[in-house]
């Protein structure tokens, strides 16, 4: 009698475990086509020297897509494509001028313009500096603010051991600060790198205007000379800056996502988009932000075909526009499903660099999802890959599930030395690892044969 109860459920476990090792099998066979005939690397190095910076509306952006069109070609896609939608077309123009005055003596600053910023016009801006560690402060202080340069010295907060915390902790002081310094009359604002780093390596980033206020110019100051003018101020030193940046806003320009697919072989209809961001900032290469997340997501669909996999689903990669500043690619991709009716059931995100890979963070429609994801780990580990959680995704694919509900996923490296190169002369293609990059997309295409063979 004991025997007829189990037997099913002796059944159920056997058939379990044949499943497991058929997945561990196919897993493997894509581990060993990566780490050996993996065209990641390479393909990061043409994209980070032969384009390299490629803010969005330049004519570096061109370049890009062209390159994203190819290598989309040379990985076997079924089928490439170009999506139009219009981009911001931000310029930092000449080489930015800082300095400071104290007791005399000139000390210049490293500073970078930050994205979308104005420029402070030809003369530059001389005035007071005043420190503000918080918005908390600028607050208490706002009646000291009319006619200075307010400098915001917000430190990442080295408590936070995922470094992801404190970036989003930190960032709307570069954000919003200046706005909410010239709402009190400030002339210009400087902004603590949003780092860790140990270097003067200015940090850009996007900043959004409230147009309430006035424009003003605003940069980020290298780390070093941050703490330098902190303490002169913290000293009650009666300090004076000149601040002079060159950049504008241009009209809209042109611009696209580059997409390939492979046609699903079941469910042609049914579509698994993996992505990152082609756009990139300018004073390097963008090497981890987000070229790793571009060749990451190609690489994904090379190594599908090279092995053979017929997918059940279309696996679709999208090489989003204007993520930096806009947003405009990731907008226009949602819109268009929608629109046309697609039908999404996963989409996955690279845009946390080419490190060693950590996990995946989800974001499903309920615990139940999240708990099938989790009976996969196994599967991961012998790969790097030990935490699949609740809670992730990414700016490119986040609106497509505000439009259609998709269930995401982010990929998530170790995160430690991200934000010491993050939106920096240092994002460069020598400071990428050949075998942390081959091995986060051993991962992601790890995890969408799962995702296109059993589902959520």
């Amino acid at each position: 009698m004991l025997r007829k109860l189990f037997t099913p459920v002796l059944a159920l476990l056997a058939g379990s475990a044949m499943a497991q090792s058929d997945d561990s099998l196919m897993i493997r066979n894509i581990a060993d086509e990566i780490l050996v005939n993996g065209k990641a690397y390479e393909n990061l190095r043409v994209l980070c020297k032969t384009v390299g910076g490629r803010v969005a509306g330049s004519p570096q952006m061109l370049k890009a897509e062209s390159w994203g069109v190819k290598a989309l070609q040379a990985a076997g896609a079924d089928k490439v494509w170009l999506q139009e939608c219009m981009v911001p077309h931000w310029v930092r123009g000449a080489k930015e001028e800082a300095y400071y005055l104290i007791d005399g003596k000139k000390i210049a600053l490293n500073v970078l313009a930050l994205g979308n910023s104005m420029g402070s016009g030809p003369k530059g801006v001389s005035a007071p500096i005043i420190l503000i560690n918080s918005f908390e402060e600028l607050e208490k202080r706002k009646d000291e603010i009319k006619g200075k340069i307010v400098f915001y010295n917000y430190k990442f907060n080295s408590k936070f051991v995922k470094t992801f915390q404190s970036y989003g902790d930190a960032s709307r002081y570069r954000g919003t600060g200046a706005s909410r310094a010239a709402k009190y009359g400030a002339l210009a604002v400087l902004v603590r790198s949003m780092s860790h780093s140990t270097d003067n390596h200015p940090h850009t980033g996007a900043m959004n205007y409230d147009t309430t206020y006035s424009k003003i110019p605003a940069a980020a100051v290298g780390l070093e000379d941050a703490d330098k003018l902190a303490a002169a101020l913290a000293a009650n030193k009666k300090v004076s800056g000149f601040l002079k940046t060159n950049a504008q806003m241009l009209p809209d320009e042109k611009g696209h996502n580059v997409i390939g697919e492979l046609i699903g072989t079941e469910h042609p209809e049914q579509i698994i988009t993996i992505g990152g961001h082609l756009d990139s900032w300018d004073p390097a290469e963008g090497a981890h932000d987000d070229g790793a997340g571009c060749v990451h997501s190609i690489e994904v669909l090379r190594v599908l075909k090279a092995i053979g996999y017929k997918p059940k689903n279309t696996i679709r990669i999208v090489l989003f526009a204007n993520e930096e500043n806009g947003l405009r690619g990731g907008t226009a991709y949602a819109k268009e499903a929608k629109e046309k009716g697609e039908k999404h059931i996963f989409a996955l995100e690279s845009d946390a660099g080419g490190f060693t890979p950590r996990g995946f963070g989800f974001s499903l429609a309920n615990p139940s999802q999240l708990q099938k994801v989790q009976t996969w780990a196994d599967l991961f580990k012998p790969y790097g890959v030990f935490e699949l959680t609740n809670g992730g995704g990414g700016a490119d694919i986040g609106p497509l599930k505000g439009a259609l509900g998709t269930p995401l996923a982010g990929f998530v490296p170790d995160s430690q030395r991200y934000f010491d190169i993050h939106h920096a002369k240092s994002d460069v293609f020598e400071n990428v690892n050949k075998r942390e990059l081959e091995l986060g997309a051993v991962n992601m295409a790890a995890l969408i044969y799962l995702i296109d063979k059993y589902g959520l």
